[in-house]
């Protein structure tokens, strides 16, 4: 995880645009460089470094002696980067994982390197030979990207959002900051000015299909065969690779534990590697909420159960209530849900910083989109309908989740790996028939429940617990924090602007006073920006006014 940030044909002072770069500092605390490419007119980069691997060589923009005319600043991790170093042959001057990027790229070309990269990133190449810039991002988008770019040809990229808004305010002509497309990557035409003209946005990868880079994996073909036996033996063979591949750090790793069965899964699962490849630290879990809240509870039995080094983080939801306007200008986002679940996110992470010395954090993010997870599938009209939603979550993720796990873990240095999100793991579970996937006899995500059965992975009570939102989990069945959250923000905002609310806020009118607080703190930050949200995450099917699945009459059923 870090912060990448980068600016073509703009005639800001440096000192300007360095300031502008600075805005995303946070992603990484190690170190900082701000470069002018020598001889390229209005050409910059910024990296923030949060150094996970060759500490000593992983300083960006990457420009290694072999390709003098590349420069690649980059976010993320490339897990297969030794596999393709090995089958290409390339002599690579350094082990930072992104270097085998410039060498697929000046090798095969800007598609067939991106298809072949397994990993999370978020990328901006600059080709001053060909006079070309690339972007790229990658499948699920777990790894943010923005860019800014005007009529007149000027580019700002940044990791997030905040980076390029004093930009928009000196370029003088109508720009907006769109998040980068996840699974795309975009070709640029660099003009002596420095100026540029986007000539090709391609998708190189649909979550539905196998990544082409598969066939260099280290788990082989695997059998097609849709008998039970052997498909709960494919995923938790995809799923265990998954979490081995995601190992790779020089730092300390972790792993958020809610007590639910996707980050207890991802636990469980990353003692077992861990043990098993002679890790000579145990592994730390984290779990947050208030002293009886169901998450706190169910976290203590599954660390038991896999012997990890276990902390608890106690919230009150004064504490919480507290937190909502600094989580709101970490996520750039106003979305309900999101806000709700990013408090105890971003409380639990700035305990892992200031507390502990883990930086690499696993999580369960993804499962729920994969599996269909939440209570809401349970009324899916057909099975056909519910494999839809799936697939539309998934691409959503970086709009929602994603953008939660990565921005409450950035805002304090940590780096999430979420091996739900492994491509040939999703790819080979949305293959599976739709009525495989779909919930079963009452219990939803019942296809991977089951692949784990007698594995004695983790608790059987954790095993088939019934799904828990994180914005419910970490307060008392008795009291949710939404619950806590409406009645605070319901003094806060008054009925008068509630009337008035369709007129201030056209796009996404807020329903609710808490959704009106949020807005109103998201415009104070980031205003005219609203349209970073597309419209606010629901459950479907049912006649819901809110998100929390405590609200949704199927909950307790």
């Amino acid at each position: 995880m870090c912060g990448i940030w980068a600016m073509f044909g703009s005639d800001e002072c440096l000192s300007a645009q360095c300031t502008s770069a600075m805005k995303i500092a946070h992603r990484g605390p190690d170190a900082f460089r701000f470069e002018n490419i020598n001889g390229y007119i209005n050409c910059c980069f910024g990296f923030h470094h949060l150094a996970i691997l060759d500490q000593l060589h992983g300083m960006q923009p990457l420009h290694v002696k072999k390709f003098p005319f590349l420069w690649l600043c980059y976010n993320g991790e490339i897990y297969n980067h030794l596999t393709l170093k090995n089958q290409f042959e390339f002599d690579c001057q350094t082990k930072v994982d992104g270097e085998v990027l410039l060498h697929m790229y000046d090798r095969f070309g800007i598609q067939k390197a991106v298809a072949l990269l397994d990993g999370t990133f978020a990328f901006v190449l600059l080709d001053t030979k060909n006079r070309k810039v690339f972007l790229g991002r990658d499948t699920y988008g777990v790894r943010p990207l923005f860019r800014l770019l005007t009529d007149n040809g000027l580019l700002g990229v940044s990791s997030e959002a905040k980076g390029l808004l004093d930009v928009i305010h000196s370029v003088g002509t109508p720009a907006k900051i769109i998040p980068f497309l996840p699974g795309h990557f975009e070709v640029f035409d660099l003009k002596p000015n420095g100026k540029v003209k986007s000539i090709l946005l391609e998708q190189f990868h649909e979550c539905t299909k196998e990544p082409t880079h598969a066939i260099y994996d280290t788990v082989g073909r695997l059998p097609t065969s849709f008998d039970e036996d052997i498909v709960k033996d494919n995923i938790r063979a995809l799923f265990e690779n998954a979490v081995r591949k995601r190992l790779m750090s020089n730092r300390r790793i972790g792993c958020l534990l809610s007590g639910g069965l996707d980050s207890s899964l991802v636990a469980a699962t990353l003692m077992k590697l861990g043990k098993e490849g002679g890790l000579k630290y145990p592994i730390q879990t984290f779990s947050i909420g208030s002293e009886d809240s169901p998450d706190i509870l169910a976290a203590r039995k599954v660390a038991a159960y896999i012997g990890s080094e276990h902390h608890e983080v106690n919230f009150t939801a004064e504490e919480g209530i507290q937190a909502v306007e600094k989580v709101i200008v970490s996520l750039e986002t106003y979305d309900i849900t999101t806000i709700r679940a990013s408090v105890g996110m971003y409380l639990v992470s700035n305990y892992i910083r200031e507390k502990t010395d883990s930086v690499v954090i696993f999580s369960g993010e993804g499962s729920d989109e994969l599996t269909q997870g939440y209570i809401y599938f349970h009324k899916a009209p057909s099975a056909k309908a519910g494999a839809e939603e799936s697939i539309r979550l998934l691409k959503e993720l970086y709009l929602f989740d994603n953008l939660r796990a990565d921005r409450t873990t950035s805002a304090h240095g940590l780096e999430l790996r979420v091996p739900f999100l492994d491509h040939r793991l999703t790819a080979y579970y949305l293959s599976l028939p739709e009525e495989m996937r779909n919930p079963r006899h009452g219990v939803e995500k019942y296809l991977l429940r089951d692949s784990f059965r007698g594995q004695n992975l983790i608790p059987d009570e954790i095993l088939w617990r019934r799904k828990e939102a994180f914005s419910d989990g970490v307060m008392s069945v008795k009291k949710s924090w939404y619950v806590y959250l409406e009645e605070y923000l319901g003094s806060v905002v008054t009925d008068g602007q509630m009337t008035n609310a369709p007129n201030i806020f056209p796009h996404n009118t807020p329903r609710t006073k808490e959704a009106y607080y949020f807005r109103q703190v998201f415009e104070k930050h980031y205003p005219d920006h609203a349209e970073l949200l597309p419209h606010f995450w629901m459950p479907r099917w049912i006649a819901a006014t809110d998100p929390s699945a405590r609200t949704l009459s199927i909950y307790n059923k």
